[in-house]
């Protein structure tokens, strides 16, 4: 049962995250598809890994999509739920079946890794401004969109478009690129990307999907210069580790929000739901990025297990710091511990470390941090311990 306030209004939570879930099958060995014998069930989706993420974390967290009234819904509902995470707003579609994939062992990155998709007509790709829960999605200090959702339809383009469009009371938008060439229909995607990007508070994007998506090749800075809106925009820079660019004067400590929300003067909501608000700033001219700070974090060296859900951990981690209001520099560290989290175990969900554990090694001056080595098992070292996860 969903928990309402005044006027049956869905409670305010932390963070809302929309998209598509969909039972994973993971591989029982290595090798290609074709000579695997057996998967392992799981659970995979950018947005939900994001809200199962920062549940276990200890956030109030709701997940809002559409999935089909048949067991593999079932068990989406169930898993995701089991995190914590506020599954009331998920709608079952009895005419359209839940999504699935498969993938093998291999990482993202080489060519050895394949995945096989059956998620074309699922129920959560005919999520729509008229069938899903928007009280419920706007009921967030934060709202989380990806990429991803924009590429499954016209009306999950329409219904993402919706939920960025400047307005009174809009959540401080985040947003993953995640750009997945291979969803997309004809060439409209990058254009699309950008467009959403543009429209967002808090923006993640890799430096080699902005190569490949808009052509930029200049680094960070010239990523910053074609996203000049966003209060925030983290460029991730892979095994390097990431740069956050926050903009002067935005607001984005002790809670307070920016980007396209500030500018708009709305109202919004920060700790223990005082809600004040922002006086609108002037918009910087098309294609200049405003003055921002620049935080470059290195992320620890990480004896990988899996290379997959990574990228959702760290936006989790800093989502959260975000949340807790500490400073860039901390918000990137939190996202590389995530990040570590999923990197060293098997699935695309891991356990994170526990608050404490992670805030005593964000705390770690610079020498300590760039020798930090995590393994598989580091988040259940033992407060104190750091000979067990720090080695030569």
């Amino acid at each position: 049962m969903t928990v309402t306030g005044p006027c049956n209004a869905p409670r305010v939570v932390d963070v809302v995250a929309l998209g598509e879930s969909m039972v994973t099958f993971l591989p029982s060995r290595p090798g290609r598809l074709a000579d695997v014998p057996s998967f392992d069930r799981g659970i995979g989706g950018a947005e939900s890994n994001v809200a199962c993420a920062l549940a276990a974390a200890g956030h109030a967290v709701r997940w809002v999509s559409r999935v089909g009234a048949d067991g593999f819904g079932d068990h989406l509902v169930e898993a995701i739920g089991s995190y914590g995470v506020d599954v009331a707003s998920v709608r079952r579609d009895p005419a359209r079946p839940t999504g699935v994939y498969f993938r093998t062992a291999a990482d993202r990155a080489t060519a050895a890794h394949e995945v096989a998709y059956y998620r074309a007509g699922s129920a959560a790709s005919v999520m729509a401004v008229g069938n899903v829960d928007l009280a419920a999605a706007r009921a967030g200090r934060v709202l989380h969109l990806t990429g991803i959702t924009a590429a499954l339809s016209g009306d999950c383009l329409a219904l993402l478009r919706e939920l960025t469009a400047p307005r009174p009371g809009r959540p401080l938008i985040s947003f993953d690129v995640n750009h997945r060439p291979g969803l997309w229909r004809g060439t409209d995607g990058p254009r699309v990307l950008l467009e959403l990007a543009r429209a967002a508070d808090v923006v993640f994007v890799g430096e080699d999907e902005a190569e490949v998506a808009w052509g930029v090749t200049g680094g960070p800075t010239a990523i910053r210069e074609v996203l000049p809106e966003p209060a925030v925009v983290v460029v991730k820079q892979g095994a390097r580790g990431a740069t956050a660019f926050a903009g002067i004067g935005e607001g984005v400590r002790d809670g307070e929000w920016g980007g396209a929300a500030r500018s708009a003067g709305l109202r919004l909501r920060r700790d223990g739901g005082r809600a004040h608000r922002l006086r609108p700033t002037p918009a910087p001219a098309p294609g200049v990025a405003p003055p921002s700070t620049v935080t470059f974090v290195s992320a620890p060296a990480v004896q990988v297990s899996a290379a997959v859900g990574a990228g959702d951990a760290f936006a989790a981690g800093f989502l959260s710091a975000t949340l807790r209001g500490l400073s860039v520099r901390d918000r990137l560290r939190h996202g590389h511990l995530m990040a570590a989290a999923a990197l060293t175990a098997p699935g695309d969900l891991a356990v994170p470390p526990t608050r404490a554990h992670a805030d005593r090694l964000a705390a770690l001056d610079d020498q300590a941090w760039e020798t930090l080595r995590l393994g598989p098992g580091w988040i259940q070292t033992l407060e104190g311990a750091d000979e067990e996860v720090r080695t030569p």
